[in-house]
């Protein structure tokens, strides 16, 4: 039986709705079987349905007659639950744009399942030597909010690490998991007998410290590139059914990455039982470009040479999400490999400067929209012919938001005038770098995006109505002067 849905809009969104969800269910090649079920638009007299709250819509709302499910707009604020108690059927939030609803249906409205991952990230606090244990519990704790699953300290060769013990503990008591990564024997061995989990990294010269301690070892060439000595450490490890984990080392560009991709591709396939880690800072910190994209290129690479360690470093400024990123390509890599599909269409984290859809509405579209407004509130919209700002005395259209302040009239109103700074500025952004945008929104930046305080909006707002009561006020008293 077809599913019966009841869309919940405002006047200015109705149209579209319809063409929108008419589009949906008309076959086409791309969409040979589109889904079908029966639907009813109940527009309830607001004009921007991002407006709507509960107690609105439950208020204006009547009945839902024999519809088996509510869709409201994605921007539609504040608690479902009463909704669905009043009408007595599943209440949900669309797309935040109703461009994206096709995308919905095809999804079947479910966010893809993100929860998985294969890949163990150890985030590495490259100067621990010269941080406090406390600044070492602090940096630990963030990576690990970012996704770290193991906290790397990193010894410095020519500096002592005095409280190298005292660092392993505490992240020990936090629950944390620890590796230490040291060139000398001796940090290495303390490590281990003071709680590390994890070596990094041996060789076949100092493979004997393995056999000392509990930790398990990460193993890497004795000279750069000398898989033979890698194969060797490794071959003492299985011989003495000690785990352990293989680091065939990536190379920065132009130093040997193609190579480096090589060995791991050979390593792989000569082991193919084997735990693999790839540290990956040599590509992300030592590159002069965003992080985003060579942490999508590099997880694929992860994927599909089954690795299940890496080693991330979060150093540079360019790189102050890297681990965050590392987190989220690990989850996208992991289910699409899972659906066995290319990985797109999961998430948005890595899309940090553009969208992929970025222009929901054209320029004549947004005329339409346009041409219903009859208040002077001013709406923003982004198109690909630019920016544009409309209410009921016009619409105006350009790339600079200087040129909209002759004619938007609030030279002598300072909130409005910030706010519309502050908008028109975000919609430039969205159009030079083709990224979504939605009015009253920050614009989305992936992984990188700030939670926005809402309360400082609201405080804006309320500050704003009550400049405009003043005003009023003040000419009141004029008039009975």
């Amino acid at each position: 039986m077809a599913e019966k849905l009841l869309f919940v809009t405002g006047k200015l969104a109705e149209k579209s709705l319809h063409k929108v969800l008419q589009d949906i269910q008309t076959p086409s090649d791309k969409n040979p079987k589109p889904p079908q079920f029966k639907y009813r638009v109940e527009q309830i007299g607001v004009s921007v349905a991002a407006l709507m709250t509960p107690d609105l819509i439950a208020r204006r709302l009547k009945n839902t007659h024999d519809a088996n499910k509510m869709i409201l707009p994605g921007l539609c604020q504040g608690d479902l639950s009463q909704l669905h108690r009043q009408y007595g059927i599943p209440v949900e939030r669309g797309p935040k744009d109703l461009k994206d609803l096709p995308q919905y249906f095809g999804n079947q409205g479910v966010e893809p399942d993100l929860t998985q991952y294969s890949v163990q990230i150890f985030a590495e606090i490259v100067d621990a030597p010269d941080l406090s244990v406390d600044a070492i519990v602090e940096k630990a704790l963030r990576f690990q909010a970012q996704g770290a699953n193991v906290i790397d300290l990193g010894c410095l060769p020519s500096k002592s690490f005095t409280h190298l013990k005292d660092s392993i503990q505490a992240l020990k008591a936090l629950g944390l998991k620890v590796s230490v990564d040291s060139m000398r024997a001796d940090d290495l061995l303390l490590a281990g007998k003071s709680g590390a989990d994890y070596l990094l990294s041996l060789t076949e010269k100092t493979v004997w410290i393995a056999d000392e301690v509990a930790a398990t070892p990460i193993l890497i060439p004795a000279k750069p590139g000398n898989m033979a000595s890698l194969y060797r450490a490794m071959e003492h490890c299985l011989k003495h059914n000690k785990p352990f984990i293989a680091d065939a080392i990536l190379d920065p560009i132009h130093y040997g990455l193609a190579d480096s991709i090589v060995r791991y591709h050979k390593l792989r396939k000569k082991y193919p039982q084997i735990q693999i880690m790839m540290g990956i800072g040599n590509l992300t910190e030592l590159t002069d470009a965003d992080t985003t994209g060579i942490n999508a290129i590099l997880f694929g690479l992860i994927s599909e040479l089954n690795i299940q360690a890496v080693l991330a470093t979060s150093v540079s400024p360019h790189a102050v999400n890297a681990i965050a990123e590392a987190d989220n390509a690990r989850r996208v890599m992991y289910r699409a490999k899972l659906d066995d599909r290319l990985p797109r269409g999961y998430s948005n984290g890595l899309l940090g400067l553009h969208d992929r859809k970025p222009f929901s509405y054209n320029k004549h579209e947004i005329g339409d929209i346009a041409a219903q407004i009859k208040d002077p509130s001013f709406r923003i919209m982004v198109s690909e012919a630019g920016v544009h700002v409309y209410n009921r005395d016009g619409l105006l259209q350009d790339v600079d938001p200087f040129a909209f302040y002759p004619n938007l009239g609030v030279q002598n109103d300072a909130s409005h005038a910030f706010y519309l700074g502050v908008e028109l500025a975000r919609a430039q952004i969205a159009w030079q770098l083709k990224k979504r945008y939605v009015q009253d929104e920050a614009l989305n930046w992936g992984v990188s995006s700030m939670v926005e305080k809402l309360d400082d909006r609201k405080s804006h707002r309320e500050a704003s109505l009550k400049e405009k009561r003043q005003k009023n006020n003040n000419k009141d008293n004029k008039h009975d002067l």
